[in-house]
């Protein structure tokens, strides 16, 4: 399980007008995106250059956590270039031709944007080499000692990729793009900007308060923290006066079960079995998985990380552990540590 696919068990089912509404946030200019200081900066010279010389830029990979605004990074550069973006993802190009027909396809300076492009099939992988280098593709036709190679001039374009496993690359990919931006979690700070300019796109009444009781609770990740003011303006709609204040942002979250960490209720699922039935651990996590009645690859993929970004558990070689901060985030008390006994060079 990828950690895109994480996002999607984590997250409710997302219906047509939620996506609708998701989309209505996403910035349309460089300028209107929030975070990511020096990944904006790069990118600005990296459109601006190619802007002056009447060439399209070049590849531009995005690597980095889900939810931090790499297809939103993707739309914005087609935007600034003021060319169309076709969209696709790694797991939907499963054969060398299908990549074929959408480079053949692109019309000059377009931007073709391949979301989780480290699972694009190997085939279509080396075709990408030299459509990326070359603009042109070889498509064979015919099988065995007949087959012919038929060369296909490409219209310039700009491939931008996105990746939440950047190791996962094959090193000749990743080295033909001209340009990588990591993108790092948010802080606080950052947060409550994103939550402020949606609430004015949402029409929602947000004191700062408000949007800091929301910020240290979306884990760093803008997607979530535009989740939760949703789900806090329903809240507020329909049992407060409509104004999303530090008290009710409060209370609306206590009743979506996401605690002033940010964890949600697998999370604490999870940090409650290695606790309080495995004294802290060590525990496997397929033991774990059976406790909290998950699948090893959702508590893996899904709950882990947070936990172990957060301070709260950690993976060892004889299994995962809580650490004294999960402790006390259960209110209780963490035993002593275990003695590791005389050693051996002790005089």
């Amino acid at each position: 399980m990828t950690e895109e696919q994480s996002e999607a068990v984590r997250a409710d089912a997302i219906s047509p007008d939620e996506a609708t509404v998701d989309a209505s946030l996403r910035p349309e200019r460089l300028a209107e995106f929030v975070g990511q200081p020096k990944v904006r900066e790069q990118l600005h010279l990296v459109l601006e250059s190619a802007l002056r010389r009447g060439r399209p830029p070049d590849h531009v990979l995005l690597s980095g956590p889900p939810g931090l605004g790499k297809t939103s990074l993707a739309m914005i550069i087609a935007h600034e270039l003021g060319t169309p973006i076709r969209v696709t993802s790694g797991p939907a190009i499963e054969r060398a031709g299908d990549l074929a027909a959408l480079l053949t396809s692109l019309t000059d300076g377009e931007v073709l944007f391949i979301d989780e492009i480290h699972r694009i099939a190997r085939p279509a992988e080396e075709l990408l080499y030299m459509a990326m280098e070359d603009f042109r593709v070889d498509v064979v036709v015919g099988k065995g000692p007949g087959a012919t190679a038929i060369p296909l001039d490409l219209a310039p374009f700009t491939l931008v990729g996105a990746t939440t496993r950047a190791g996962l690359l094959t090193g000749p990919l990743r080295d033909r793009f001209g340009f990588t931006g990591h993108m790092d979690f948010y802080d606080t700070a950052e947060l409550e900007q994103v939550l402020e300019r949606s609430a004015r796109l949402l029409d929602v009444a947000l004191d700062p308060d408000g949007a800091a009781e929301i910020a240290g609770r979306s884990r760093g990740t803008p997607r979530i923290a535009n989740r939760l003011l949703r789900r806090v303006r329903d809240y507020a709609q329909v049992r407060a006066d409509g104004t999303v204040d530090r008290n009710t942002a409060h209370a609306a979250l206590a009743v979506y079960d996401v605690d002033e960490l940010g964890l949600d209720r697998l999370d604490r699922a999870v940090l409650d079995a290695l606790v309080r039935r495995f004294g802290g651990g060590p525990v496997g996590v397929s033991t774990l998985a059976v406790a909290v009645g998950e699948e090893i690859e959702t508590v893996e993929e899904v709950a882990e990380p947070f936990l172990v970004r957060a301070g709260l558990l950690a993976r060892t070689p004889r299994g995962r552990i809580a650490t004294p901060a999960a402790w006390h985030h259960l209110e209780l008390t963490p035993p002593p540590p275990v003695s590791p006994g005389p050693s051996l060079f002790d005089a």
